[in-house]
């Protein structure tokens, strides 16, 4: 896959899919993403016990689906005869955790394009990487960036794919401060920065654009337009969103 140092962001990511509509991280969030008319959506992707690269946002499965345990403990067959669905609509679902491939299929079906952000599992941080380049890496039909708050899997990812486009997450300044995260960027290659909320403000923005690095944001919590508008005044180029469907026609 030959991508660009930099591209240009849509102004609105599906977050997991639209992960406040339908199952987080599922076939139906990511096709209810590009229903309705976002182009962007970002999925977590680990890999399971036979190495399938698989859509999971949390260490375990307990969560989101009817499963316990590490996703890395468990062959791809048995994860998929989970129920995905089950925790969103509190009833009996066929909702199954995909595969990374299968979202890779829909994207290129729906030409819509994809944030894929790397989830470590302890002590598989860089096979995950190596797996998902593997089915990534020939594909240009859509537009990929790789973001991760592991900076090991960043610098796998920089040492396997240099030319891929990289996202380095923050969440915090506590283990990187905001120098720290400019010097990364310049290290590895990393043409985006991803940020809470909750630790953006102005001067950060100029400071991190003045290093040419794209800014994307997300938040912890539900927030609404007025919040929204308030930090792309501030200079960021776009935001994670659950559920687009109060803003997709006013941002």
């Amino acid at each position: 896959m030959t991508q660009k140092k930099t591209l240009k962001l849509p102004k609105l990511i599906g977050h997991r899919g639209v992960k406040y509509l339908c199952p987080e991280n599922t076939i139906e969030s990511i096709a209810k993403a590009f229903d309705l008319g976002l182009t962007y959506v970002e999925i977590d992707v680990k890999i399971s016990k036979d190495e399938v690269p698989i859509l999971l946002h949390d260490d375990t499965l307990n969560r989101t689906t009817n499963g316990k345990g590490l996703a890395v403990n468990y062959v791809y067959d048995d994860i998929k005869k989970l129920d995905a669905g089950k925790f969103f609509y509190n009833k009996n679902t066929n909702i199954f955790v995909p595969k990374l491939e299968d979202i890779l299929n829909l994207c290129i079906k729906n030409k819509g394009n994809l944030n894929i952000e790397l989830k470590p599992n302890k002590n598989y941080e860089n096979l995950n990487v190596k797996k998902i380049i593997e089915l990534t890496n020939k594909i240009n039909e859509i537009e990929i960036f790789f973001s991760s708050f592991d900076l090991q899997s960043i610098k796998e990812l920089n040492k396997l794919l240099p030319k891929s486009i990289k996202s380095f997450l923050i969440d915090d300044f506590n283990l990187y401060n905001l120098d720290d995260l400019i010097g990364i960027a310049n290290k590895y290659q990393i043409s985006i920065c991803g940020l809470n909320i909750d630790i953006i403000s102005e001067d950060i923005v100029k400071k991190i654009k003045k290093e040419n690095i794209l800014i994307t944001a997300y938040s912890n919590s539900r927030i609404f337009y007025p919040q929204i508008n308030d930090i792309f005044k501030m200079g960021i180029d776009s935001f994670f969103v659950d559920d687009p469907t109060e803003i997709i026609n006013i941002v």
